[in-house]
């Protein structure tokens, strides 16, 4: 009985910390999948934070294209990801993270907290491989 309540807790905090990387990967997965997009179909693809999601689209549609989004990633409650923009030229940008035909895109720090922990991440404007400048879990 004693084992059990004390393996219980280290249970809890490995669980926790898939459910903390799982939300990186998610990160990472839209990320590359906007690069993907915007050097296969050379045109810009945008990451936008919205209320209760994180999407994909294209910056601009096609007349023959539906609105729905490439891709989405829904925010679980209490979950919150952030966005900042380092190189931005206005004081608060627009909550939306840009990818180039050429496969690049705007430099991008992005953080996330929740119950599970806490992130942070830069991402290489030329690259966009994601640099972890910390990770957290509870």
């Amino acid at each position: 009985m004693i084992l059990m309540l004390l393996a219980i807790p280290s249970v809890s905090g490995v669980l926790a910390d898939r459910r903390l990387q799982r939300s990186l990967t998610s990160m990472n997965e839209i990320v590359h999948q906007a690069q993907e997009h915007s050097v296969r179909e050379r045109r810009p693809y945008l990451i936008v934070w919205q209320k209760d999601a994180v999407i994909l689209r294209p910056e601009a549609n096609d007349k023959s294209e539906a609105d729905a989004p490439i891709a989405h990633l829904a925010l679980d409650k209490g979950h919150a990801f952030l966005l900042r923009l380092p190189a931005a030229l206005a004081k608060d940008p627009l909550a939306q993270w840009i990818f180039w035909p050429s496969g690049t895109c705007e430099p991008a720090n992005v953080s996330f907290k929740g119950a599970d922990g806490s992130w942070e991440v830069n991402y290489s404007p030329l690259t966009t491989r994601p640099e972890i400048v910390r990770y957290a879990a509870k």
